[in-house]
């Protein structure tokens, strides 16, 4: 289903909007496409505005971890994801997002790209094992 992205029927105050113009193609969004951890590569890729291209990716278990005191990255495998506060019940499901803690071989690793955008998982090293 289709989500429109426009201004609301109703004001913050509770009024009703009176609109200059109809709903329009360019004001509907994508539906949400989560990053899972799975074991093959999964891709998909996405017009967006000026016909440029996105890539989401929508499975994978491989992370490009960086550490900051060797200022070295390295390509590690996912274990699992340990925090999400985009959403607590990303962390049943192994969803990964920016900003979501995730463990990989290496120790646990914040995620500092966007996955839905990138097409691809980076992270930071936060601790070793």
């Amino acid at each position: 289903m289709p989500l429109w992205q426009g201004k609301s029927k109703r004001k913050v105050t509770g009024g009703r909007r009176k609109y200059a113009s109809k709903k329009r193609s360019y004001e509907i969004g994508h539906e949400k496409q989560v990053t899972l951890i799975e074991d093959r590569e999964r891709k998909k890729s996405a017009r967006s505005r000026g016909g440029s291209k996105k890539t989401r990716i929508l499975g994978t278990n491989v992370v490009n971890v960086t550490d900051i005191k060797t200022n070295k990255t390295v390509k590690t495998k996912i274990i699992t994801v340990i925090e999400n506060p985009a959403n607590p019940f990303y962390v049943r499901r192994n969803i990964i997002t920016k900003g979501a803690i995730i463990d990989t071989e290496l120790g646990k690793a914040r995620v500092t790209s966007r996955p839905g955008q990138d097409g691809m998982i980076n992270a930071v090293l936060i601790s070793e094992k």
